[in-house]
């Protein structure tokens, strides 16, 4: 049969067995992709694979910031959908099955397309007709969105819609370029606020925040940007352009409002990275930041971080009151004092 032939099929046969069985209830986290690579021993591209097949069967669909879920399709159903999709795969007698088994035709020799199966060319051409960077760039961002940017690939973005990789290329021209392509669509959704505040510092003030909630949307999107080596992404330099403007003739020189743009910028940034980070160890764990912590203990605390002769501050702040040490509180923290900086500055050039 079809199923115990590849890796990624018996694995997607295996994780379909929980589901139909009622081991994985609807709403519940399916193993991520890394969990799959290390649990099966596969590739990444193995387990990317697993989850689109389940997927497209509908017995899963990703949700932002949790992961890859369980639908809530009663069992019976998604057993039948299950049976389904796999005797299609299994019998090649339907034109998703055949486009199916093409593309993994194509994927073993190199996503060249080419197919010994009659009407495979034909199905590939008419996706490819269809094809548009905006199509590419969505599906990208959907991926980075729901399974972080370790999961995103161009033969990921391939597979999900359906088509050849190499046809990708003739939209754009490789992963760098649809990176900055999709920095400059996530900065876009949400534009600069109109018209901008009157005042500097509530100016600056709107822009960090903007940036905050675009990096908390795509939690991605943080871990592509540089300072150093600035990608043109037009709708991303808008929010450089804006915060220029906002201290431009308070007496500031070119360099110092240069300067203080970019460096409040690189902190809501540096910070936004944790964004990520925190949602792939969410996912690999099962527990929120909150729980790891209770998970640690107060005898694993205890018994490393209680010497009150090494550790004295960490020892004072443990006898007091909680401390708020989130992103959140984090980032209110920083900005504030960035922006009591510039206006120092700004103070300084007047006095």
């Amino acid at each position: 049969m079809a199923e115990s032939g590849t890796p990624s099929e018996r694995i997607a046969a295996e994780l379909r067995r929980r589901i139909v069985a009622g081991e994985l209830a609807p709403g519940e986290r399916v193993p991520s992709t890394r969990r799959i690579t290390r649990e099966w021993g596969v590739a990444m591209a193995t387990a990317t694979k697993v989850l689109s097949r389940l997927r497209e069967e509908g017995l899963v669909r990703a949700v932002p910031g949790v992961g890859t879920v369980v639908v809530g399709a009663k069992a019976p159903g998604a057993r039948t959908a299950g049976a389904r999709a796999a005797g299609e795969r299994a019998a090649g007698a339907s034109a998703d099955g055949a486009r199916a088994g093409g593309e993994r035709a194509g994927e073993a020799q190199g996503s060249s397309g080419a197919s010994g199966v009659p009407g495979i060319r034909r199905a590939r051409a008419g996706g490819d007709r269809e094809l548009t960077r905006e199509r590419i760039v969505a599906t990208a961002v959907r991926v980075a969105d729901t399974e972080g940017l370790a999961a995103l690939s161009m033969r990921r973005v391939a597979t999900d819609l359906g088509v050849a990789t190499m046809s990708l290329y003739r939209h754009v021209p490789g992963k760098d370029e649809l990176l900055r392509l999709m920095m400059d669509v996530a900065f876009g959704e949400q534009p600069l606020p109109e018209p901008p505040a009157s005042h500097w510092r509530e100016g600056l003030e709107a822009v960090a925040r903007l940036q905050w909630r675009i990096y908390r949307r795509h939690p991605w999107l943080a871990s592509t940007m540089s300072f150093t080596r600035p990608v043109l992404a037009p709708d991303a330099a808008l929010h450089t352009e804006r915060s220029m403007a906002a201290l431009s003739g308070l007496g500031l020189s070119g360099e110092e409002i240069a300067q203080a743009s970019v460096a409040l910028a690189a902190f809501v940034c540096g910070l936004a990275v944790h964004f990520e980070r925190e949602a792939q160890a969410e996912q690999d764990s099962g527990l929120s930041a909150d729980e790891w912590m209770d998970r640690l203990g107060d005898e694993d605390h205890d018994r490393l971080m209680s010497d009150p002769e090494r550790f004295p501050m960490f020892d004072a702040m443990n006898r007091g009151p909680e401390i708020d040490l989130s992103l959140e509180a984090l980032f209110e923290f920083g900005m504030a004092r960035m922006l009591d900086g510039i206006e120092a500055a700004i103070e300084g050039r007047r006095a």
